[in-house]
Parts: structure tokens; C-alpha cells; sequence
């Protein structure tokens, strides 16, 4: 995985989430986590996995409405926020962090209702392997997100000391057809990189996110979009 050691740094998870989803990133939060209720639908007495779950933003979420849920990922900083999260959250005792491998799941096949990871496979330097894992442990639905190339994420990956996996619609395909995967649903979204919007503010960022929005709605919102959200069946 890109930027492992420094993803494992104790302060980068204490600021993890002040940098990313302060001032205009509070919007990419937001949509992920929409995108995440969209596709998994009600999770009341679901088992549920998010591999890479990084401070539990989408474990507590889930949690919260009821799912049986495991947030498992490889730094132990960042579990700890996200268990602190689910301190506060009120529950801590209905959701389980766990460390671990994303390519060595210690889990039996089947036994997840639904597998999902955000924020993940940008980095995964060997994609074909963690979707099969995910793929195996789930017994119905499995969940991702990819940053698209061509797109202005091609741009911003320039300024990025570890850039990012960049996937076509092609790639994709390709990578469910090697797991096992059929795809039900995609969406794309955002014209403009995350790194745009993290950098402004509110009130400045809720505007351009508006005309962003208009124009994924246009004709050409699929082919210039960064960010797409897969929601794929195991068959």
C-alpha cells in the first residue's frame, strides 16, 4: 500500500480528520456518507465489514443505525480515534475495530452480508487482491470508491508525494470480472478534485460544489467526473 508508514503515524490520525473534512471537505464527507446509506440500504441486523476504516467515520455511522458492524485497518492510531469516536457516539459496545490485513481477512468465507471500503483502493498497490478477499468474506453485496482517470484528479495527482491509482471505466470492469463481481449500480461524481475543496471554505466551496453538481447532472458529468461509487453483487 501507498504511504503505509505514514497513514500508521499517530499524528497523522489525530489530524486526520481536521484536514480532510474541515471547511469545504465537510461536503466530501458528506456525499461519501450518503453514498454509503445509498448503497447499503437498512443495515438493522446486518453484518457488516469496512476494510481500511481509518477514524470510523462510516463503522460509527452504521453502528448507529444498527448494524453488526467491524471496522478493521492496519493503523493502531487510527483505530484509536475511531474507538474514541465510538465512545462518544454511544456505541462502543454494539461495533468491534479490529487490526489487520485488508489482504489476509481473518475472517471465514461468506460471512459478512456486506463488504465495503472508502477511501481505499486509490492507494491499494495490488487491487485485484483485496477485492477478491472482500469479495470472498461477503455473501451478498460488496462497496468501493475509485478515483477516475482521465479527470481533473489526474492534474491534482501531480502535487501529491504519493499520487494515487487512477481507474477507467475499463480498469474497473476488468478488476470485477477478475473477483467474481456483477456490477447493480454506479455513480460519479465531482468534476473538481477533493484537494480543491479542502482548501476553501464554506461558504465559498457550498456555491462551486452547486455548479460541480449541475454539471455531473449534464451530459458530460459521467466522462469528467473524479470520484466513482461501485455497488457491486457477489455471484
Amino acid at each position: 500500500m501507498k504511504g503505509q508508514e505514514w497513514y500508521q503515524a499517530t499524528e497523522v490520525a489525530e489530524e486526520y480528520e481536521e484536514k480532510r473534512f474541515s471547511r469545504g471537505g465537510r461536503l466530501i464527507d458528506r456525499r461519501e456518507k450518503q453514498a454509503v446509506l445509498d448503497a447499503v440500504g437498512r443495515v438493522d441486523g446486518k453484518r457488516v465489514l469496512e476494510i481500511a476504516c481509518g477514524t470510523g467515520r462510516f463503522t460509527v455511522m452504521l453502528a448507529e443505525r444498527g448494524a453488526d458492524i467491524v471496522g478493521l485497518d492496519i493503523s493502531s492510531a487510527m483505530l484509536q480515534q475511531g474507538r474514541h469516536k465510538a465512545r462518544n457516539a454511544g456505541v462502543a459496545d454494539h461495533l468491534e475495530f479490529m487490526r489487520g490485513d485488508a489482504a489476509r481477512l481473518p475472517f471465514p468465507d461468506d460471512h459478512f452480508d456486506t463488504v465495503f471500503a472508502m477511501r481505499f483502493f486509490h492507494l491499494a498497490d495490488a487491487p485485484v487482491s483485496f477485492l477478491s478477499e472482500m469479495c470472498r468474506v461477503s455473501n451478498e453485496q460488496v462497496f468501493f470508491d475509485t478515483f477516475a482517470g482521465p479527470s481533473t484528479r489526474s492534474i491534482y495527482n501531480w502535487l501529491l508525494p504519493m499520487g494515487s491509482r487512477l481507474y477507467s471505466l475499463d480498469d474497473v470492469e476488468k478488476l470485477l470480472a477478475d473477483t467474481g463481481l456483477a456490477l447493480v449500480d454506479a455513480e460519479h461524481d465531482w468534476i473538481l478534485p477533493y484537494g480543491f475543496y479542502r482548501k476553501i471554505p464554506d461558504a465559498v466551496a457550498e456555491p462551486i460544489r452547486d455548479m460541480d453538481t449541475a454539471i455531473g447532472e449534464t451530459i458530460l458529468g459521467d466522462p469528467l467526473a473524479s470520484v466513482s461509487y461501485w455497488n457491486t453483487r457477489v455471484e
